[in-house]
This record gives structure tokens, sequence and C-alpha cells, in this order.
């Protein structure tokens, strides 16, 4: 049955039990719905395990707890922040806005935040789904999933877990990638559930931002999940870092280990969530290098949960068929270094010297040059914030459109040009910049820094234009919409990409320099 305005019902039978939710502002929302058993006790570091249900009627009126992390009272100087008290283990639970539940089957859009792998929420008031879930009539889905040592900690060679077999990689002993496990059981939950809140469970779009869009990925190439993603919406995703096979990703096991004063996994799980995520800042600390994006804990190719590079992932299988939308900032590394008063001194022997680790000693001068031809009047920290996007964000997201063009399976690319004029300008068209105009919620970022001082008209004309292209994707496939230029897939011959600035135009090969400078210092995809 249709929905009839001012009618709407707050109450939903699942297989699990019964969920109350409440009307909010014309939606109906439901927070805080487990979607997997608390991952405590002897289930931390363990794979997602299936809720056992409850019974009456639960509560979803409230958002739940936040993953735990590390949390800076204030904020910080460019989002203010992402991720805020109160944390606990027992956080896996999801939020749902739906514009009623009922049996119309509307498109579904997941949300996956992302944070480098260490921050953020599905319940931050910036990723609420409701402008989504109003102006598309998509029902929404944010998800809270393990980050930082409880999601990302590769267990040690003596932890074994005796698996659950649930086909979530449990089965075959720890392989860590909790995280995985945890997103697996969301979108699983999702397909089984989703129709009692008025959602179609044959049309799911999955999107990420950040480390959101490399969770996003790497689920469209789990075997578990074949069938159950049509679509991806790949926000910035740094697929140019390098995730380790579990050998290497045993030495910061054993840093971490050493950090926290444990010896042993064991030991680990006896110490409360606090010690964990102190000894969490301790790495930060050990793995930083000058010149690259911090990670102190990263994906693992383990051969168990996640078999190869989720760029690779939407090459192979029933991930290849799946629809692409994928896009980048102009100056995504400017996010975490313009403000960074040590790099802005830094000389051109020193990034020089960095590029070197990119392209060579012997190439080294020439891709300084290069960037300094693209940047006029570039400092040397212009050119290192460059190369840091490119390498991570820009290049590697090119290589991923031409191989899909390739294969005759083109995505729809962006690059997100309009830059913030907060800090006198510094911090260009940062990462994270283009999630505000995304989500269409401006009025939930007004305590971000970054976007201060936007011209009103700009901001709310690109912001349109940008969410009603992700709800057209959401929904069809196909991001256009009659108030946008027209925006043609990443062909091989045309390399047409949309620059979203204060002007919106569709530009062909947009990202050319990066692509041609870094065709040789890239990873292969295919493989």
């Amino acid at each position: 049955m249709a929905h009839i305005p001012g009618t709407a019902r707050t109450v939903v039978d699942l297989p699990g039990g019964r969920l109350r939710g409440a009307e909010e502002d014309g939606l109906t929302v439901f927070r805080a719905v487990p979607y997997a058993a608390p991952p405590v006790g002897d289930l931390r570091w363990r794979p997602a395990r299936p809720h056992p249900g409850w019974s009456g009627t639960r509560d979803a009126t409230a958002d739940g707890p936040s993953a735990p992390q590390m949390y800076r009272e204030g904020g910080d100087p460019v989002l203010g922040g992402h991720g805020a008290p109160p944390f606990d283990e027992d956080c896996l639970t999801l939020n749902v806005w739906t514009p009623a539940a009922d049996d119309a089957r509307r498109p579904v859009l997941v949300w996956i935040h992302g944070g480098g792998f260490v921050s953020g929420s599905g319940s931050m008031p910036q990723y609420s789904g409701a402008a989504f879930a109003r102006d598309g009539d998509l029902v929404v889905v944010s998800v809270n999933y393990r980050i930082g040592p409880l999601g990302y900690l590769h267990p040690d060679v003596e932890d074994k877990s005796p698996g659950d077999g649930n086909g979530d990689g449990g089965g075959n002993g720890n392989g860590g990638n909790h995280w995985l496990t945890d997103q697996l059981a969301a979108l699983r939950w999702v397909r089984e559930n989703i129709a009692a809140f008025g959602g179609d469970p044959d049309s799911i779009t999955v999107a990420g931002q950040s480390g959101g869009a490399v969770s996003a990925a790497a689920l469209a190439g789990v075997p578990e999940a074949a069938g159950l993603i049509r679509r991806v919406i790949l926000m910035s995703p740094p697929f140019g870092l390098d995730f380790p096979a579990p050998e290497a990703s045993l030495e910061r096991t054993a840093a971490y280990l050493e950090l926290a004063g444990a010896k042993s996994m064991a030991e680990l799980r006896s110490l409360p969530w606090p010690a964990l995520i102190e000894a969490a800042g301790g790495l930060f600390a050990r793995t930083a290098r000058w010149g690259y994006w911090p990670t102190p804990f990263l994906p693992v190719i383990d051969g168990v949960t996640l078999h190869r590079h989720p760029a690779q992932a939407l090459l192979h299988g029933a991930a290849a068929g799946i629809e692409v939308l994928i896009g980048w900032t102009r100056e995504e590394a400017n996010f975490g270094f313009a403000l960074d008063e040590g790099l802005a001194a830094a000389d051109r022997e020193q990034v020089t010297a960095r590029i070197g680790e990119t392209f060579g000693a012997a190439a080294a001068p020439d891709a300084y040059a290069a960037y300094e031809r693209a940047r006029p009047g570039a400092r040397p920290a212009d050119v290192l914030m460059d190369l840091i996007t490119d390498e991570l964000f820009r290049a590697p997201a090119v290589r991923l459109a031409e191989a899909r063009a390739a294969a005759g399976r083109p995505v729809w690319a962006y690059q997100f040009d309009l830059p913030s004029p907060a800090y006198e300008g510094r911090l260009g068209a940062a990462h994270c910049l283009e999630l505000p105009f995304a989500f269409g919620n401006f009025e939930q970022w007004a305590d971000a820094p970054f976007v201060a001082g936007l011209d009103p008209a700009v901001r709310d004309g690109l912001a349109h234009t940008m969410h009603r292209a992700w709800i057209a994707f959401a929904r069809t496939g196909d991001p256009n919409h009659p108030d946008m230029p027209r925006w043609s897939p990443y062909e091989k011959d045309t390399r047409t990409t949309m620059r979203f600035d204060s002007v919106v135009t569709a530009l062909g090969d947009l990202a050319g320099d990066a692509r041609r400078l870094h065709e040789g210092a890239l990873r292969p995809l295919s493989s």
C-alpha cells in the first residue's frame, strides 16, 4: 500500500523483532537498529555475527553510540570534528530514513562514512539521509562499523578464530578486516529487511567517501555480496594507498601490541577499549612519514576476507557489471597539509626527493617541473600537495575509469573544483569539501570551518546540481537531470569528466596531465 500523507507508520515488524521509529519532518526514521551482534568480549576482533533479535518493541528513535575512536574537544580546523561521544564497542547499528514504511519499493542508498579508517559515524548529523530521502524518494541507510584498532588491526599469527561459517570469511579462520565483515552483515540486513521500510532490495546503491569509498568498492568485490549491489558512488577513494599483505600488516600489529603494553591478542582483549584507542595515537606517531598521508590502520589483502585491492574489484566477476560514479576534488591533499606550517617551509630539494620515491630519482626533477607548469607560482609545498592528490586520489581513479572504459563498462567521472575561501583560500577544493554539496544539507555543516565564506548563491546552486545528480544515479544509474549540462560516461575516446565548480561543465580529459604523468608510476589494475 502506498503512503497516505499524515498517516505515518512508525512501527515495523522484522524477523529480528518489532521496531518503533519516529516521524521527523515528514519522513519516518529508525535509529540505532542493530544489524549484528555486539562485538564485545570474546567477539572483539571476530567476524560480525548475526544479531539474536529481541522481544517486545524496540525503541528506534534515538541514535546509538558511535564506534570507539580518538576525539578532540573543539574539533579540527578543517571539518570541525568527525565523530563525537558517546562511543562504545556495542556500535553495530544503522539508521534508516524513508518517505514511508510501505510497499512502494523505492531505490535504496546505503551510506558508508569515511574518516581515514579511524574516525566518523553513520549517525553524524552531517551524514543525515533526510535530504536524499525527501528530495529523491529514496530509502537511505547509514551504517556504523568498527574502525581504528577494533576494525582494522590484523590479528597476530597466534590468534586463531574458530570462525562462524557464515560465508564472510570467518569460517576460514580469523582473516581480519572486521570492518568489512561488519559492512557485509549490514548489506545483508538491508537486503533481507529493507522492503519493510518501503525500499527495493533489488535496487541498492552503496555510496561512500574516502575510506568509505574504499569500503564500497571492497564490498562490491566480495563474492558473498554478488547480486546485492547494483551501483556504487565512490567519492574521493584513496586507491593509491598500498594495502598490505598479512606479513607486512603483522609488523604494525606487533608495534601496536607494544604500545598497548600487551604481549598477545588475548591480553589485548582484556583491555578496556579506551586503552586501545590511546595506543592507536601512538601508532600514528610511529608510522608517520614525511610527505605521506598518515594511515596507521589499513585494509589488509588477507586472501580470506579481501582477495584483491578494492580498486581492482570493480573489474572482476559480478562486480564488473556494477554501475559506477567516481570522482575526486582538485586539491584533495590540502585537507591534511595546507595548514601545516612545517610543511609550508619545505624546500625544492626535499620535495624533489619525495617525488623520487614515486617516480624514481632520475625522473623526479622533470616531474617537479611538470607540477610547476600546471600550477604557476607554486611553492614546493604546493607541488607536494598536488603530488599527493594525484598519487592517492586522482591518478588511480582515472586509471579505474580507463580500465572500465576499455572493458566496455564506462564509469561516470567528476572532479570537484569549487575552492573553499577559508584560511585565505589555502584549502582550495580540499578533500571532503564535496560532501555537503552531495548531501544537500548545509545546515548540518554550519560548524565546519571549510564551508565558511562560501557565496550562498554559488553554494546553493552547485549543491542543487550535485545533490540531484547523486539522486538520479541512485534511482536510474544515470546522473543526468534537467538542471545540469549533459554528462556522458568516461569513454576511451572522449574521457568526459564533469567539472563541479561555480559553473558546471563537462570537459574531455580533465585529468589528462595527471593521467599522463603517472601512467608508469601506478600498479596495473588488471591483476
